[in-house]
């Protein structure tokens, strides 16, 4: 064990993690992180996760149907992380959280209308959103580590895991209060679409901090 380790591990949980978010909040990309894995939460336990099945009463789906879609989107998601974390060793990883939120808003752009398109509609929407689900996680783990080096990366993430959980709750209540003002989920799932589009730009902005790597390279 390294000796900065083994002084870490005998202070107190809550000094750790309160002391590693009053030096990530004075970081620009801890932001970027934190609000692009608000959007992830958002758009996926938030919004489609939590209201799908009745999205698709709506469209004259049985909540079984819409549910069998749903747990399809579960499976995909499997293969989607697996890869993800496949790529997120090889390849640019604000590239790879472009695609992702950038293919992510663009299925939900496609969503209102794939009700309408037949039996392929919602299965072609599956496909896409499954494997993107939590595809974000590995490249975004990685960003992390990148930017605030080894002894710092676990605990700073959780405090962006933290941002996943606002976004879900927020997306999550924001889906209901339109779907009952307007009496259609169209307005929340482009506004879903919008976020999704921001996240992409955003993730394109987190840098990598030479500092940090440093930093892990000298306690090494």
């Amino acid at each position: 064990m390294r000796l900065a380790d083994a002084a870490l591990s005998q202070q107190n949980p809550l000094a750790i993690a309160f002391g590693a978010l009053r030096r990530a909040v004075k970081v620009r990309d801890f932001w970027l992180l934190f609000f692009s894995f608000f959007v992830c939460g958002a758009t996926t336990n938030g919004y489609i996760g939590t209201h799908f099945i009745a999205m698709c009463g709506d469209y004259g789906l049985t909540a079984l149907g819409g549910a069998s879609i749903l747990a399809a989107m579960g499976a995909l998601d499997l293969v989607g992380t697996t890869l993800s974390g496949w790529m997120s060793d090889r390849y640019n990883n604000r590239v790879l959280l472009f695609c992702y939120y950038g293919l992510r808003g663009l299925a939900l752009i496609y969503l209102p209308y794939a009700f309408g398109l037949g039996y392929f509609g919602l299965p072609i929407f599956a496909l896409f959103y499954g494997l993107d689900w939590v595809a974000t996680v590995p490249p975004t783990v990685r960003l992390t580590h990148d930017v605030f080096g080894h002894q710092e990366a676990p605990v700073v993430f959780g405090w962006v895991v933290a941002g996943h959980q606002l976004g879900a709750a927020f997306a999550a209540l924001l889906g209901g209060v339109l779907r009952n003002s307007l009496g259609t989920y169209t307005a929340a799932t482009m506004f879903a679409n919008v976020l999704s589009l921001l996240a992409a730009v955003m993730v394109l902005r987190i840098h990598r901090r030479v500092s940090a790597v440093l930093g892990d390279r000298l306690t090494a």
